[in-house]
């Protein structure tokens, strides 16, 4: 399909051409469109834009279209581009008809002075990494025709104003973290609408119920193509398709009974009665046995026998606890917590209760800072990971409100807290079970013959993983953070899928004083392990790309000796180094070391000793995710 285009022969435009021309100086001419892209290629860094700046025109440039002598389309797909855009740049180019920046990795928001682009009629910015409420200077662009914001981090309402859009026929935000509503949008042009994988919820408006199913999926939405709404299915009768009222109600008839019918209709009810009576003497015989077993096993038993694991989950066990074995759970409700209940958190549903968990079997995982943490093997055949919190004083209620916004928080990356239970002697939180061990089990393991060596790619894969669900939580505010990031902390799926656990537990109570091996990862700012930052997070996740790029804990010497910080020893040794003195042994034949290279001036830059030139999470992502395609990792995501 051609590219949309403002007429330049409108009378609208002749005007403002007319004044530009007899007005004097002439600031939205050629020239200052020229230096409108050049503050816009040095402000995103890395862009690998190849132009010929010392052409006075840019009509010839990669990707700018010129028409009457103005830059009229700005078109790079999957051009590299990362870094924010900046005002003075893009919006300066007021003749654009046409903005295509989609598969970037681009972040921030749109400028404000987006809204002096008024010709604009296509508006491409998908798969990116643009944050923050969708901006209001989108509204101001009543010409445009499509606008595609999917793939990126907005999130916040959907707001009415895009009523504004009288012209929009393509409308698509979907794979953001919108929630809300869906509004009432009345826009008779639109064609093509998509809202699917956000966090909306209600129902569907009637406007848009001429939409496809897969518009909205991945919400919680009812009604037009999806399934019908609860209060859609209450429908008055005089309102039910089946017919009138007249006709849908009916007297019941009666009919005399048979003395034969009579009969059969009093045998099958003695048959009836004898059943439920022996049903209900086998129920209570059942209810004795639990009793008196719960009785006994007000501490989870130990499992039998554990069965066969997988060799790198065997690995990673070793590695990480050496003496681990099969134990009793320590855990007694007490008498306070009689009556007490698991309340479930998010979108989980009640499965199994506080007696399914003292009858279960269990084995020690690890254990932490914030306590110990179990692999709990109910007798329904569903297996959790229960943490049992120590040395937490909060009252019930802001332990709770804790808890519920901790199991609010739905990111692939994370470890979703499924349940919690508080009395005053215990206080437990549930999790779901990821599979593959830890990231220090698996960086620090048996490195026996027969291990699979630890490949760039999957290291890759794991930090960007680790970098995205540290992102999710610092997008929830500016007090937002984990407080505790390390390796024993990254545990991974089947897949070697990061996911971040024990997430808000470092501020919820007295913590005691870390090894000095999780000192490690400690930014120097921090004195109290309570009181956590988005700052103190982004230095202790470059201590552990140092650990994922080495393979040696925060407080190694090469040699082995604990006691050296390991982000002094990589800054000691020269960049040209890297790959023959600090790189793991593992990695050192990749022919191509600078992705490793990167990711280690990455590291570097996190792990700087003031905490204002530090890099933010999603810059940090956005770092790893162009590292990731630069290495060909990524590429399958990011086609133009």
């Amino acid at each position: 399909m051609a590219p949309l285009r403002l007429s330049m022969s409108s009378p609208l435009f002749f005007l403002f051409f007319s004044f530009s021309l007899f007005g004097g100086s002439a600031p939205t001419d050629l020239a200052s469109d020229r230096a409108a892209l050049l503050a816009f290629r040095a402000a995103v860094r890395g862009a690998t834009l190849r132009w010929n700046t010392s052409d006075p025109s840019p009509c010839s440039w990669d990707g700018v279209t010129c028409s009457d002598s103005r830059v009229t389309e700005l078109r790079l797909p999957g051009a590299d581009l990362v870094g924010r855009i900046p005002p003075g740049t893009v919006g300066n180019l007021t003749a654009l008809t046409a903005l295509s920046l989609r598969y970037n990795l681009l972040f921030g928001t749109l400028p404000q002075d987006f809204t002096a682009l008024a010709g604009l009629q296509l508006l491409h910015v998908q798969n990116n990494r643009f944050s923050g409420e969708i901006p209001p200077s989108i509204f101001a662009l009543r010409q445009l025709v499509r606008l595609n914001l999917e793939g990126n981090l907005f999130h916040g309402l959907i707001p009415q104003d895009f009523n504004n859009l009288i012209s929009i026929y393509a409308l698509l935000l979907d794979r953001n973290r919108l929630s809300g509503e869906i509004p009432d949008l009345r826009l008779t042009n639109l064609f093509k609408f998509n809202v699917s994988f956000n966090y909306l919820k209600g129902q569907i408006p009637s406007s848009l119920r001429r939409m496809p199913a897969s518009s909205f999926v991945g919400n919680s939405l009812c009604g037009g193509p999806l399934a019908a709404c609860p209060s859609e299915n209450s429908m008055p009768a005089a309102l039910s398709p089946l017919g009138s009222t007249r006709n849908s109600i009916r007297p019941i008839e009666r009919k005399n009974l048979s003395p034969g019918e009579i009969a059969g209709i009093a045998i099958g009810a003695s048959v009836g009665f004898l059943i439920l009576l022996l049903l209900m003497v086998l129920w209570f015989r059942v209810r004795e046995e639990g009793e008196g077993k719960s009785k006994e096993l007000r501490k989870l038993k130990p499992e039998a026998e554990m069965g066969q694991r997988g060799k790198r989950d065997a690995q990673n066990k070793k590695a990480e606890l050496p003496s681990v074995a099969v134990v009793p759970f320590p855990v007694s409700i007490g008498v306070d917590g009689v009556g007490q209940k698991l309340v479930f958190t998010g979108k989980v549903q009640r499965i199994y209760d506080l007696e399914d968990l003292l009858r279960a079997t269990a084995e020690v995982l690890g254990k932490g800072t914030t306590g110990t943490t179990y692999k709990a093997m109910l007798e329904m055949g569903t297996a959790v990971a229960v943490k049992r919190l120590r040395d937490v004083n909060l009252p019930e209620k802001e332990f709770s409100e804790r808890m519920d916004a901790i199991g609010a928080m739905d990111h692939p990356n994370l470890v979703a807290l499924q349940a919690y239970y508080y009395s005053k002697d215990e206080k437990l939180l549930v999790y779901e079970v990821v599979p593959n061990g830890s990231l220090s089990g698996l960086l620090h393991g048996n490195k026996a013959s027969g291990r699979t060596p630890l490949d760039w790619e999957t290291r890759s894969e794991i930090v960007l993983g680790e970098a995205r669900g540290v992102e999710f939580i610092h997008m929830k505010g500016s007090d937002s953070a984990h407080g505790n990031i390390k390796s024993s902390n990254i545990v991974l799926s089947k897949t070697c899928d990061a996911c971040v656990s024990d997430c808000g537990l470092s501020s919820l109570g007295s913590i005691s004083m870390p090894s000095p091996r999780a000192a490690g990862y400690r930014a120097p700012e921090v004195t109290d392990g309570r009181r956590v930052s988005q700052k103190a997070d982004v230095y202790s996740f470059g201590v552990l790309l140092m650990e994922m790029l080495t393979a040696k804990s925060p407080t190694q010497t090469p040699h082995g000796d604990d006691g050296v910080d390991l982000l002094w020893w990589v800054r000691s040794v020269p960049a040209v180094d890297w790959s023959s003195e600090v790189f793991d042994v593992e990695l050192s034949n990749r022919q191509d070391a600078e992705p490793m290279v990167q990711l280690m001036l990455l590291a570097v830059d996190c792990g700087a000793q003031d905490p204002n030139s530090r890099p933010s999470m999603s810059e940090v992502v956005a770092r790893i995710e162009q590292i990731c395609m630069n290495s060909g990792i990524m590429r399958d995501h990011v086609s133009t």
